[in-house]
């Protein structure tokens, strides 16, 4: 395995809440939001939790300062306002 990586700059539309606490949770944690992203995905391919109890608690208070309501089971059901 090579630890060697090549990083791509990306054009991904999110919601903008879920955003807020992501960039919340990236300062916490003092790492980027791309590094924060990478470390969501890689955990989740191998279907272990990412965060600590700690954290956790952590993303409850970002999510209550910045409305964020959702939770997994709503991740697919998601729809933009028409504008």
């Amino acid at each position: 395995m090579s630890n060697k990586i090549e990083r791509v700059q990306t054009g991904v539309r999110i919601e903008k809440r879920l955003l807020k606490v992501l960039k919340g949770l990236a300062e916490h944690l003092d790492i980027s939001v791309g590094d924060l992203i990478e470390g969501i995905a890689l955990h989740s391919f191998e279907n272990k939790p990412p965060f600590s109890q700690d954290t956790i608690a952590k993303i409850a208070q970002l999510k209550d300062i910045y409305e964020l309501e959702w939770a997994a089971a709503d991740s697919h059901k998601l729809k933009e306002d028409d504008k």
